[in-house]
């Protein structure tokens, strides 16, 4: 299946990424779309013929419990919305606790590293099994960009991967982004995971942009590419010749001229590069899985729930740690952890800050620091809208903010989405002229 030359396509830069010259596909984020209807861009960049791939970001592959069926049925609706060839997620956690820990489930905001151990390999497997047999598509998976790192990890990413493929034949979506924040982060060559993975298992690559900071790299997605980027996606075309490479861009949009330089980069950079200079990693499986119940975990005794629940609890302490205050878990840096804790959180704010830009508009120059103080005593329990409402309502308890007139306001949008159904026009009308009039 040969895609192209793609970019990700965000309501913010929709106008721009329809104007793009010489774009063959784009990815959309899955979540972000209605099950019922696509957003008008999108349907015209399909009238021309252009494909669409839905990119899901919660599923959760690689968290302990199996995948949550009413996630799986959205992703595979998005699929039958789009026609798309393929649909992809991530190999990450983004929740943990529950009934396998007794403990609240507590939401990332975030896309977490799994450790790469036997038996978080078995886990990930099983899951992965189940939403292929759920999907109307192929399914493929994403490395993903991290901070920090597990301790006692018995593969390499490459050797991780290439055990991945060979049990389930998933397909592999390489983020050359992410080789070069785990070369920056956890000191591994992304030319030796190229090595080691199967490269003939890979159906598109992304390229997105960073930045370094105190010896870190974070992977903003709000940034130009740099030279080693675009050097890590050169050692990949030594070695084959992807069939589609997508530019990611999620935030700080630059103008349109600015997106098709970057484009044009990346095109000169496959151009330059020729496949089979470098060795290939051992190809990955053609033919599906085998029918039948899921192979017995080779991650220690007790069966598959066993294996499933030791994950639990170990995902469950790391992210405890990172959004609820808890104590380092044994092996982990306690400076990295300190780094991605405080990036969870800022997060955090800039999305509950886009989902509800009423709320930094209401508090001001007060929003990041009420926010961030909110966020390090309440751990993100459900997605972001539940999260802005739950901020605001913390707020009026406290009797906050101290401006009569911000806090009725603030007081008149939590009603307006916390109500058991959305108020009647003339209600909201009459709510938006008290709210003029307080403001005077």
């Amino acid at each position: 299946m040969k895609l192209g030359i793609g970019i990700g396509w965000r309501p913010e830069i929709a106008e721009e990424v329809e104007a793009l010259p010489g774009i063959d596909w784009v990815e959309a984020v899955a979540e972000n779309l209605c099950a019922d209807h696509l957003p008008a861009s999108l349907t015209r960049l399909r009238e021309r013929g252009v494909t669409v791939v839905p990119h899901g970001v919660s599923l959760g592959l690689g968290g302990a419990e199996r995948p949550d069926p009413g996630r799986l049925s959205a992703l595979a609706e998005r699929a039958a919305l789009l026609g798309t060839p393929l649909v992809t997620e991530h190999i990450a956690f983004v929740r943990a606790g529950g009934p396998r820990t007794a403990s609240p489930v507590l939401e990332a905001g975030h896309l977490l590293p799994v450790p790469r151990t036997w038996a978080a390999l078995d886990v990930l497997c099983e899951n992965v099994r189940i939403a292929q047999d759920s999907l109307p598509v192929p399914l493929a998976l994403e490395n993903i960009a991290a901070l920090i790192s597990w301790p006692d990890e018995e593969l390499t990413e490459g050797q991780f991967l290439a055990e991945l493929v060979e049990r389930t034949g998933v397909g592999l979506l390489i983020d050359v982004a992410n080789l070069h924040t785990n070369h920056v982060n956890r000191g591994e060559d992304p030319a030796t995971a190229l090595d080691e993975l199967p490269v003939e298992a890979i159906a598109y690559v992304h390229v997105a942009g960073g930045v370094e900071k105190d010896g870190v790299w974070h992977d903003t997605h709000a940034h130009p590419v740099t030279a080693p980027v675009r050097d890590v996606l050169a050692e990949l075309r030594s070695r084959v010749s992807p069939p589609g490479v997508l530019l990611e861009r999620d935030d700080d949009f630059p103008p349109a001229a600015e997106l098709a330089g970057e484009l044009d980069a990346i095109r000169a950079t496959l151009n330059a590069g020729g496949a089979g200079v470098r060795p290939a990693g051992r190809a990955a499986r053609t033919t599906p899985p085998p029918e039948g119940p899921a192979p017995a975990p080779a991650g220690g005794s007790g069966g598959p729930d066993a294996v499933r629940d030791r994950v639990a609890v170990a995902q469950a302490s790391l992210l405890s740690a990172l959004v609820a205050g808890a104590p380092v878990p044994e092996g982990f840096d306690h400076h990295r952890l300190g780094v991605q804790s405080r990036a969870l959180a800022a997060k955090r704010a800039d999305v509950v800050a886009k989902v509800a830009p009423e709320l930094p508009e209401i508090l001001g120059p007060d929003y990041r620091d009420a926010f961030l103080a909110y966020a390090r005593a309440r751990p993100m329990s459900a997605g972001y809208r539940r999260d802005a409402l739950d901020f605001a309502e913390q707020l009026l308890i406290e009797g906050r903010p101290a401006d009569n007139a911000a806090r009725r306001r603030l007081t008149y949008w939590w009603q307006d989405r916390a109500a058991p159904r959305p108020p009647r026009r003339t209600t909201r009308l009459a709510r938006a002229a008290r709210s003029v009039l307080a403001g005077r």
